[in-house]
């Protein structure tokens, strides 16, 4: 990450509009007109570039988007999605058939987990799921007809750290094609630049910003772009999630203060992570040196933007946490919900919300207790107010003494 910085990336693209405006125009069309029969049939053949044919397929609103976001991971090219499933799913559609495996990280955003465990197997592909920090369990997990290997930068919700670099040369000695899901560490991490194939995100979350859509990104290169666009086998391209020409406008407008946002949620949750482990409360936070991942994150991370904006507590039982969050809705610090990445805090026990799908004795199993409260810290200005409020409440809770 020292001579990358996605976010100069990001400043240097500069669109202009149909009309001279400073944000580049909406194609709000579904289909797009040719001069000529030769050409809509060339742009079938893919042979036609800066033609457009039908929305689902690509619209200059949602390549503008791409584009922008090919800069931020550093990778060929990039093709968004409605949704962060809608980039994921279509992903290990198209780089596995039946009879095909997969080796992933065990802990994963609860969606994915879902997909690879109980929909997969329906066409035949099946996937292992494994300790990701250990490298030698999940080389053991590797089979002859493994195609994938698939982990999360920063993992949800339990903030287990990848080694991205040593995963790309396991991935690269078996020839599997390592996916790295980023979405919890926009700008801090580029995985592409440590070897992964393939990076995702969830648009949903701090890339846009606002809580107010849903979209997914596949960063990745021209090649593998292009197969996913396919109109003969593209699994994009066949399956349709698409995203709306609109959409793509405000998540690009909202991309351009992701570096300004990044770095006051990083900064945010490193002083309450600091505050509350002084405090004894059990805390999980990469950028906590009590982290069994801390020192391997820190060579990760560009450090302008920090550790990220998500931490952990542990409270002790569902009760005790269902209680406090309800307490902190209520004095106005953020907002009992799922995902992450809006302004205000949100905060959420994953085992019974984003992670359920995974089953119980197998949450257990890596360490997903009943007390645990995943917090994604919002762009609060007086974070140390924030802090004594939140203190407040767990010493009225008797959390804390």
């Amino acid at each position: 990450m020292k001579n990358f910085n996605p976010a100069d990336k990001i400043q240097d693209l500069q669109y202009f509009g149909e009309f001279g405006g400073v944000n580049p125009s909406i194609s709000d069309s579904s289909t797009y007109t040719f001069l000529s029969a030769k050409t809509m049939f060339d742009t079938f053949e893919g042979n036609a570039e800066g033609c457009y044919l039908y929305s689902r397929h690509s619209s200059p609103s949602n390549l503008y988007l791409g584009e922008a976001l090919a800069a931020m991971e550093g990778t060929e090219t990039a093709n968004v999605a409605a949704s962060g499933m809608g980039a994921i799913t279509p992903t290990l559609l198209q780089l596995c058939k039946a009879g095909d495996h997969i080796v992933s990280s065990r802990t994963i955003y609860g969606g994915t987990y879902a997909f690879m465990k109980n929909f997969l197997p329906r066409v035949a592909i099946e996937t292992a799921f494994v300790d990701i920090t250990k490298l030698d369990v999940v080389e053991a997990a590797i089979q002859p007809n493994t195609k994938v290997l698939y982990c999360e930068t920063v993992s949800n919700p339990l903030l287990e750290v990848a080694d991205i670099a040593s995963l790309a040369k396991l991935a690269k000695k078996h020839n599997l094609t390592l996916v790295v899901d980023n979405t919890f560490s926009p700008l801090s991490v580029a995985p592409s630049k440590m070897g992964a194939d393939i990076v995702i995100h969830s648009l949903t979350k701090y890339i846009n910003g606002s809580s107010d859509t849903v979209g997914g990104v596949v960063c990745a290169s021209a090649d593998f772009i292009n197969s996913l666009k396919s109109v003969n086998d593209g699994a994009s391209m066949l399956l349709g999630p698409t995203m709306d020409s609109l959409r793509s406008a405000s998540v690009l407008k909202n991309l351009r203060t992701l570096h300004i946002r990044m770095k006051q949620h990083s900064h945010n949750a490193q002083y309450l992570a600091e505050k509350f482990e002084q405090d004894g409360i059990k805390t999980v936070y990469p950028g906590l040196k009590s982290h069994p991942s801390h020192e391997l994150y820190k060579g990760m991370i560009n450090p302008e933007y920090g550790f990220g904006g998500m931490m952990t507590i542990d409270v002790g039982s569902l009760d005790k946490a269902n209680e406090l969050m309800e307490l902190m809705q209520n004095r106005n610090l953020g907002y009992l919900a799922v995902s992450l990445g809006f302004y205000k805090t949100l905060f959420s026990a994953p085992g019974t919300s984003t992670s359920s799908e995974i089953p119980l004795d197998e949450q257990a199993e890596m360490g997903l207790t009943d007390g645990l409260i995943r917090f994604s810290i919002g762009l609060d200005n007086d974070i140390e107010r924030t802090y004594q409020m939140m203190k407040d409440c767990m010493i009225e809770l008797s959390i804390l003494n």
